[in-house]
């Protein structure tokens, strides 16, 4: 009987990893790998801020499972994961219904030999009253699409109104993380390019874009030799950021500060903090952290399961030397994925398992058009900063490194071609 892999999560770690051991064992016949996501199509991550803004349409960018499941040989389930029964190695996949609530796909249970959990994560707003009402989150497309639709409504809104009425768009990004502060750039090129396509009423500057961060600065992840600099733009922009400012109420209208501040703001977002989904708490045993995360040994397997793995954000892994987890970065789970298929390999073969160990490669921030800084860690160059158009490259070629991986080289610069041709056939921001 043919080895079962089953993958939970498409997001950027389980697509890569589910094409390349499609590739390697399922055209082979050596094992069954099966995919599993509550979507029917991918979109990148770290793009989600620019579908929100507009920037970029979604439908052109996004991925189809089933149509990349049947060109790198594995199989593709539609569901989301409710359960696991470790025992008889079975996981449980909640029934899928449509928008009206006709149900599409029955409940089932998937039978696997090796389990792959990569779920990602969602935002966490660490129960702050009114967060989960009254903010948009952007963890998912859709969200992503809310937000965009919800922006131009407040445009059409504003534009419609007589000029000595107009309302400013007031806009809150609590989190000045990655998202938080390109997010902030991405809304703010927006501004500019809704005014050029016909709502010059509402000046760029009308919006009013306010940017919320509980610690001392921005980016508080990353060197502060980035986080100044991103911070300079984003004033020079008309950016409002407001460090030291931890939310502790979200109204329809307001954010309130823990030192008494009141920010006005009809679109909110809170972009701060993470947490894996909730169903991995203690789900069958499994030990978790306090923040939902699946405890993994250096190997990846999870603490109590040796046929069950954990990668990306929905695992703790632990760093050697140090008592940090892995941090929850596209590049940890690429580099997890990348690990993986040699494990999958030893597994088959009943050899020992890789350990993983982590490698930062450095970190990029796109501003928008308007500018893009980061630095760049090698054995070689050492750390390297960088600023500008020559950022802004290394920035987009990482999403480009990503399309290779899923779709390989030639494809990928076929796609890059037919973006670049379809540019003057298509407005610069999504107009609806």
């Amino acid at each position: 009987m043919k080895h079962r892999i089953v993958i939970v999560g498409g997001g950027a770690g389980g697509l890569e990893l589910a094409t390349r051991l499609g590739k390697t064992y399922g055209k082979r016949g050596k094992a069954n790998v099966t995919l599993v996501d509550a979507n029917l199509t991918h979109i990148w991550k770290p793009l989600l801020h620019e579908v929100a803004a507009g920037s970029l349409n979604s439908s052109g960018d996004e991925l189809n499972y089933l149509a990349q499941a049947k060109w790198n040989h594995f199989e593709f389930q539609l569901g989301r994961m409710s359960g696991l029964d470790r025992a008889n190695q079975r996981i449980t996949l909640a029934a899928t219904q449509d928008e009206s609530g006709m149900e599409l796909v029955p409940e089932r249970e998937l039978s696997y030999d090796t389990l792959i959990i990569a779920v990602g994560s969602t935002t966490n707003d660490f129960g702050t009253k009114g967060a989960a009402e009254h903010c948009l989150f952007l963890d998912t497309r859709k969200q992503a699409e809310r937000f965009h639709q919800q922006l131009l409504n407040a445009y059409l809104r504003a534009h419609a109104q007589e000029e000595s009425h107009q309302e400013e768009i007031t806009v809150a990004i609590v989190g000045a993380g990655a998202t938080g502060v390109e997010l902030a750039a991405e809304l703010h090129h927006a501004a500019h390019e809704l005014a050029a396509y016909g709502l010059g009423r509402i000046r760029p500057e009308n919006m009013r874009i306010t940017v919320i961060e509980a610690g001392p600065r921005v980016l508080p992840a990353l060197p502060e030799r980035i986080s100044e600099p991103v911070h300079r733009t984003l004033e020079k922009l008309g950016v409002t950021v407001l460090t030291g400012a931890a939310v502790s109420e979200v109204t329809a209208d307001n954010l309130l500060t823990a030192d008494g501040k009141v920010i006005p703001a009809r679109l909110k977002v809170w972009a701060a903090g993470i947490r894996a989904p909730g169903f991995l708490a203690d789900i069958d045993g499994l030990e978790t952290n306090r923040i939902n995360q699946l405890q993994v040994r250096p190997t990846l397997q999870t603490t109590r399961d040796d046929n069950v793995f954990a990668f990306g954000d929905c695992a703790a892994c632990p760093q050697p030397d140090s008592d940090r987890n892995v941090p929850p970065r596209a590049q940890a789970a690429h580099q997890q994925a990348s690990l993986l298929v040699k494990s999958i390999k030893q597994r088959l073969e009943g050899g020992t398992l890789p350990e993983y160990r982590y490698t930062d490669y450095g970190s990029l921030i796109s501003l928008s058009r308007f500018s893009a800084v980061g630095n760049l860690m090698g054995n070689l160059t050492g750390s390297v900063m960088l600023e500008g158009w020559l950022a802004r490259m290394f920035y987009v070629s990482l999403y480009r490194m990503h399309q290779v991986a899923l779709y390989g080289p030639f494809r990928t610069a076929m796609a890059m071609l037919g973006s670049r041709l379809g540019r003057g056939t298509e407005p610069r921001l999504k107009l609806h």
